[in-house]
């Protein structure tokens, strides 16, 4: 969410939480009772879906992992969103909008019918329409500075204002509260009640990717000012879906959003499905099991020992195949950080002779029974972008001879001396822990070097990144927007703390190189997208010189549905609309 997060990151819900929305209808109930409507599509319907880690925070700014972007996205909506088909930032809650001849000066028209989820925040408990003084009311907060926000970047040192009103906000400590005194960010202007006004301090070719991530997801005023720190899990938004129930560490059920402003291309009122139903199985064999006994309605991620009978049974001329298989490259990367201020990783000469040791293709074919897309021989970038050829940067193969070397241009010949490294990961299935004990067993095997595997909950792992209290941690990084600067932004040398105590949020590896930097922010600012893509690509070829972490592969996604599941088509992000799906069971 990220965005990480983009990472993978996943937390555990600490306590029971009831959020809004009406009791949640069971799945028999719901599943008897689909309507036909307009363009042969149905009403109804229970979608039932697992993710292998719970999560902990839904309140939009701390959003930093996948699982809870999945549920949040159904919840809360932005200025704009992604096509779910093509990944394209499209119009949300958006009617229309315009930008000056400079590109400096955004301007903003929002939808009419547009309301907040009925919640006891409102009077008498009845959801009022969006304006846009609620727009520049969030934008406000993802400026201000405190413990929970992990989304300043979106503004600062783009929007005019936004980095002074964050540094005047820095002695405020409140969970979400804007200080008082402040006027606001002075580049966030309300022209009417549905219009509003952006000025940015210069041309920036991520700034509509910004307007549609996790971080600028809207929420009222009156959510902040009932619920505080309970924000966390006190959702109220504008999205299809609101929290229904919440069986803590089980599932979390969301019900439709009667009064949501969507519909699709024949006029039908969305969404289609009446409930979602989120489970939280770890095991991704009971997982599988459960799947194919119908009690779900899709899978994402097959156990790694099913993969080639999955592939052999959904070959095309196979009628009898029960299932729909998509499978699509992934904005996915599997990698190993190094913590680039540890006092072991901090030696470029350590980094590159972990870097040339590991054997790649050894841990996709053969640990992985070949569930990935490509090798990760290049850079932290996977190679699923136009215009954005990753083969021009150049990574690590394994190279015994490399390894050795710089192992003992670091001081340790043979390993003789080193110290016992321990590997952080998280519990998130067989498929992790067995690629680390291979990296355990290469790394000892070629280089005579010891790693501990240390196997925590994801909440003590997420601690430990970003406190930089770690040696050598498995993560991966999966887009939550479409592009390659999603992967580089999080090693940006100015998003790292001064102290080197505090949080550092996204440079997880605390990474710094000023020439980096200078490639980054040309980037940031070409006005057109393949001069901006020219400026990644050099930035990406400084990152990977430095060897800051250890790139395995690059994912492929495998994902099942059940037969009767229509409009949900599979994308190279996960990213998940589920406000078109809908169930055909007449075939």
């Amino acid at each position: 969410m990220r965005k990480l997060i983009a990472i993978t990151f996943s937390f555990l819900i600490l306590a029971v939480f009831m959020g809004c929305g009406p009791t949640n209808p069971t799945e028999k109930d719901a599943e008897n009772k689909l309507t036909p409507t307009s363009g042969d599509k149905f009403y109804g319907g229970v979608f039932r879906v697992n993710e292998s880690e719970y999560i902990k925070n839904l309140y939009p700014l701390s959003i930093i992992d996948i699982y809870s972007y999945r549920i949040a996205s159904q919840i809360y909506e932005g200025l704009f969103k992604f096509d779910q088909k093509t990944l394209q930032v499209v119009p949300s809650l958006v009617d229309s909008y315009a930008k000056s001849d400079d590109q400096l000066v955004y301007t903003f028209k929002l939808k009419d019918n547009v309301y907040f989820h009925d919640d006891k925040c409102f009077e008498n408990g009845k959801g009022r329409k969006l304006s846009a003084q609620d727009v520049v009311y969030n934008f406000n907060l993802i400026c201000t500075y405190n413990r929970n926000n992990q989304y300043a970047h979106l503004f600062t040192d783009i929007v005019k204002g936004a980095a002074e009103y964050y540094d005047a906000t820095k002695e405020n400590l409140s969970f979400v509260r804007t200080p008082e005194g402040l006027e606001g960010v002075a580049g966030f202007k309300v022209i009417d009640a549905l219009t509003l006004e952006i000025t940015l301090l210069k041309p920036n070719s991520m700034f509509l990717y910004n307007l549609a991530r996790p971080g600028a997801f809207i929420f009222p005023r009156e959510a902040v000012e009932n619920y505080g720190e309970d924000m966390r899990t006190k959702c109220v938004g504008t999205g299809p879906f609101q929290i229904a129930s919440v069986d803590e560490d089980i599932s979390i059920n969301l019900s439709k959003n009667e009064n949501y402003h969507g519909v699709d291309e024949f006029g039908n009122k969305l969404p289609f499905l009446k409930a979602i139903s989120v489970s939280f199985i770890k095991d991704k064999k009971i997982e599988f099991l459960e799947f194919k006994k119908g009690e779900l309605d899709m899978m994402y991620r097959i156990p790694t020992e099913d993969i080639i009978d999955v592939l052999t049974e959904s070959d095309e001329t196979n009628e009898n195949f029960k299932y729909h298989l998509q499978r699509i490259p992934e904005m996915s990367t599997q990698f190993l950080a190094m913590n680039n201020q540890g006092k072991i990783f901090k030696d470029i000469n350590i980094r590159k002779a972990f870097s040339f040791a590991i054997d790649r293709q050894r841990i996709l074919e053969y640990i992985l029974n070949g569930e990935g897309y490509m090798e990760g021989y290049h850079g932290i970038t996977p190679p699923v972008f136009k215009n954005y050829d990753i083969e021009q940067i150049t990574g690590y193969k394994m190279n015994i001879d490399s390894a050795k070397y710089y192992l003992a241009k670091a001081g340790y010949p043979d390993g003789k001396g080193f110290p016992k490294v321990t590997l952080d990961l998280n519990t998130e299935g067989e498929q992790y822990s067995n690629v680390a004990l291979e990296v355990k067993k290469q790394l000892k095997d070629k280089l005579n070097v010891n790693v501990e595997l240390k196997i925590s909950p994801f909440a003590q792992i997420a601690e430990k990144s970003i406190m930089g209290r770690y040696d050598f941690l498995r993560l991966a990084w999966i887009a939550d927007y479409p592009s390659p600067e999603n992967y580089l932004w999080a090693y940006y040398g100015k998003t790292l703390p001064e102290n080197p105590e505090e949080k550092s949020w996204p440079n997880l590896i605390r990474y710094s190189n000023p020439k980096f930097d200078v490639e980054y922010e040309k980037a940031l600012a070409s006005v057109d997208q393949n001069q901006a893509m020219v400026h990644f690509m050099n930035a990406e070829k400084i990152l990977m010189a430095d060897a800051p972490f250890i790139v395995l592969w690059y994912d492929e996604g495998y994902r099942l549905i059940q037969r009767y599941v229509e409009d949900f088509p599979n994308n190279p992000m996960q990213y998940r609309d589920f406000s078109t799906v809908y169930f055909d069971k007449t075939h």
